[in-house]
């Protein structure tokens, strides 16, 4: 066939023709080309990858369990601690306090026997700590079992969930006195529901382990371990141990 050139096309002679006698069909065949290439492209925008909020990719969460496996040792599955002030409850505290936590075990700022082999920099770089924070920052612990459903009871699966179940067992002394000291003393950074502030990076103390709070206070009036500044020795230390007890009844019953 002969071919016209022009800058921008070579138009086929047989073509013309087609035109003028099926000017229809040939507007069809246009507007179908159109239309599936305008669909090529509007599939190949939806497969994209999502990109993150200002380029900055979350904890791997899967990841975080899985480094968990490790802390379970100790911690427990569901990072429930141990009932005898030996292990802190991790789940459901929050994630920077976590975070921040791990790191003063990593530079020995807050020193623990158990935690030396594993809070190094080779062992617990900057991204496990943020994975492993993020995953137990996100495990709910219920204070008691769901009413059971005897139409459509599985003993199995209510053996499972009352390994997820964490009550602290009510602590010797006076509840009453133990709020007001609360109220005084540590409402201001813990919250007053005891269920802690992230803004200041104040762990909730109701849901933890009774001994285990109240070892951590000796430890920060010995000076063993800082609390906010070195100055809160001071203050801790004046706390009687009655006080303490009473302090530990009232934020025992608060997850009843």
């Amino acid at each position: 066939f002969l071919l016209i050139h022009t800058p921008h096309e070579k138009i086929n002679m047989h073509s013309i023709q087609l035109a003028h006698v099926f000017p229809r069909l040939v507007n069809i065949l246009i507007l179908a080309g159109l239309i599936l290439l305008c669909s090529g492209f509007n599939t190949a925008m939806s497969t994209e990858e999502p990109v993150p909020v200002d380029g900055i990719e979350g904890p791997d969460m899967e990841y975080g369990e899985e480094i968990n496996e490790l802390c379970a040792g100790c911690h427990g599955e569901f990072g429930q601690g141990s009932g005898d002030g030996e292990y802190p409850r991790l789940a459901g505290m929050d994630r920077q306090y976590l975070a921040r936590q791990l790191q003063y075990f990593k530079d020995r700022s807050r020193l623990n026997i158990p935690m030396l082999p594993y809070a190094t920099e080779r062992e617990l770089p900057e991204k496990d700590v943020q994975a492993v924070s993020a995953f137990l920052s996100s495990i709910q612990l219920p204070t008691k079992l769901a009413p059971v459903d005897e139409s459509n009871f599985d003993g199995y699966a209510r053996l499972l969930a009352s390994k997820r179940v964490l009550n602290i067992a009510r602590y010797p002394g006076d509840e009453e006195q133990g709020r007001r000291l609360y109220s005084r003393e540590c409402a201001s950074c813990h919250g007053n529901d005891g269920m802690g502030k992230p803004a200041k990076l104040a762990p909730r103390l109701v849901g933890q382990h009774s001994i285990y709070i109240k070892r951590q206070m000796e430890q920060i009036a010995s000076g063993k371990r800082l609390h906010d500044v070195p100055d809160d020795a001071e203050v801790f230390s004046q706390y009687s141990d009655a006080e303490i007890d009473n302090l530990l009844a009232w934020l025992s019953v608060q997850d009843d």
